[in-house]
């Protein structure tokens, strides 16, 4: 790393400019957080954390310029070898270093700007740090690993280090950089890293990022994910690093503002966005994070968002075991736990920087696997059943598009939408979902079905379900990753569209059914025994 004079950095290596700002708006927050609480005498705890956390986290000014501007694919189908990067780590606490490695082709000073995503007025973002000008090199793409993982491992050097300061609270963070131009002349160019800063605090709801499925597709540098190996899409034993680089998303739509952010701008952010606008009191994690009883234990609500496809089993017992506990499971998703990927240490010893496919969580019906020979070849089940803990499970046809429709408008799930059963959410259900309900559960309710059409033509099933855990929490699966393009449409938002069907954007039936979920979810204080 190189500090210019004229950018002094302290011992945590952020700008002293910026240092200066977050201590004055931390004396000014935790002022006005007292001020809160004090005006919430008398309320319930969840209403005086979320007014001097959340709320007051998203008072602070925000703006839109955390978007990339200037972004150029130029090096293969995914790769943007002009300025890219990644971290140290899936996700740190206050007080944890952060490594960010930057390699930029042709070699160019750069600048690293940090913003914590949320709602913010609207903006989608607020600005934390400026790290730079620094100075960037062209570091080398790893070699592919031998069969059957197929590994690449990039083992750069660090471009900047800081420490996580005592204010930042617990999110999605993203990190723009930005090439310095040697002249007027010669544009500039821009990618993103991502991290998540977690807490430990008792919350309501605890969010989980689904960064095991970004890495499992990311295809950086060439066309390396758990999905290119010769032996199939599905093969076991291939690993992927997240020692690398995001690449450009990949699936089923071309957006250029995601490189370098996995997928969390385009089927998460949404909902953080609207969690956070309404003032819910919500911390965040990682898929690694979930592997700890600790992390799921302190809130009254998990959720799993978008599409959440990669779990190592450990994640499993820990989830099914905090339902047994009383914590309620969101299920905002399609897709989810379906592939065993246990984690394993780097190949310089740092632990859980790799993911491999092991096999399947439950077992899949053999038309389901004749169905899709091809696809499914080498696939065994090596998991438990899913529906454990969610109730359905990936059914094949796995992805296509569908409307969610309503089936029993008496269910407490649809009070205040005036959806009656037949009514239909155009689009809502996609590109992947679930399915067929786990019939040793007496009291599940089975809230919508319908038809989806995979290649826009091939027919299949989806299901959305509720049933209550074992101290009357709830567990809702709304079977779909389109869940949260219902809720709202952030800053540089793009509707997706797969299998010839796209949803509508923000739907206030949508919103409304996500608050009936969580108003159940958090009404009742998670038993400690």
């Amino acid at each position: 790393m190189t500090n210019k004079p004229d950018v002094p950095f302290d011992g945590a290596r952020m700008p002293r400019r910026d240092v200066f700002k977050t201590t004055a708006f931390a004396a000014s927050a935790a002022a006005s957080a007292m001020s809160a609480d004090s005006a919430a005498v008398g309320q319930p705890s969840a209403l005086r954390r979320s007014v001097s956390v959340i709320d007051t986290e998203n008072r602070k000014p925000g703006t839109t310029d955390w978007q990339l501007t200037r972004v150029r694919v130029n090096s293969g189908l995914y790769r943007t070898s002009l300025i890219e990067g990644y971290c140290s780590r899936q996700s740190v606490a206050v007080g944890d270093k952060l490594r960010v490695f930057v390699s930029t082709d042709p070699a160019r000073r750069f600048q690293l700007d940090v913003y914590r995503m949320g709602y913010y007025g609207g903006t989608g973002g607020c600005h934390k740090a400026t790290f730079g000008p620094l100075d960037g090199k062209s570091q080398p793409v790893p070699d592919i690993g031998p069969l059957p993982g197929r590994l690449r491992e990039c083992q750069w050097d660090a471009a900047v280090e800081f420490t996580i300061p005592q204010d930042w609270v617990s999110g999605v963070y993203l990190g723009k950089l930005t090439t310095l131009p040697e002249s007027r002349h010669e544009p500039y160019w821009q990618s993103y890293v991502i991290f998540i800063v977690k807490d430990d605090r008792s919350a309501d709801l605890v969010f989980q990022c689904s960064d095991n499925t970004w890495q499992a597709y990311n295809r950086w540098p060439v066309n390396e994910s758990l999905y290119t190996h010769p032996d199939g899409s599905h093969a076991p034993g291939v690993a992927v690093s997240f020692d690398r680089p995001y690449g450009k998303y990949n699936q089923i739509f071309d957006h250029p503002l995601s490189v370098g952010s996995g997928e969390f701008l385009l089927w998460e952010f949404p909902l953080s966005y609207w969690l956070e606008q309404n003032g819910y009191d919500v911390t965040y994690g990682s898929n690694l994070d979930t592997c700890s009883s600790g992390f799921i234990n302190r809130g009254k609500a998990f959720i799993s968002v978008g599409h959440d496809e990669y779990w190592d089993q450990r994640q499993f017992e820990v989830v099914k075991a905090a339902m047994n506990r009383g914590v309620s499971l969101i299920w905002l998703c399609g897709n989810a736990v379906f592939v065993d990927s246990p984690f394993a240490a780097s190949s310089n010893g740092r632990p859980d920087r790799i993911i491999t496919r092991a096999g399947c969580y439950g077992d899949l019906r053999e038309d389901e696997l004749e169905s899709y020979a091809a696809m499914f070849a080498g696939l065994q089940p090596t998991g438990p059943d899913e529906r454990d803990i969610m109730g359905v499970r990936s059914v094949v046809p796995f992805n296509g598009g569908g409307d969610w429709t309503c089936v029993d408008d008496r269910h407490w799930l649809f009070d205040g939408t005036g959806m009656k059963a037949g009514d239909s959410i155009p689009g809502l259900v996609g590109w992947e979902h679930h399915g067929e309900p786990d019939p040793a559960r007496a009291d599940l309710a089975v809230v919508a079905a319908g038809p989806i059409w995979s290649g826009g033509t091939r027919e299949g099933r989806y299901e959305a379900v509720t049933f209550n855990g074992p101290k009357q929490n709830v567990v809702f699966n709304a079977s779909t990753i389109f869940w949260a393009q219902g809720l709202s449409s952030p800053p540089g938002h793009i509707i997706p569209w797969s299998h010839f069907s796209r949803p509508h954007g923000p739907d206030t039936r949508v919103q409304q059914m996500t608050k009936n979920v969580i108003a159940r979810a958090v009404a009742e204080p998670v038993d400690a025994n």
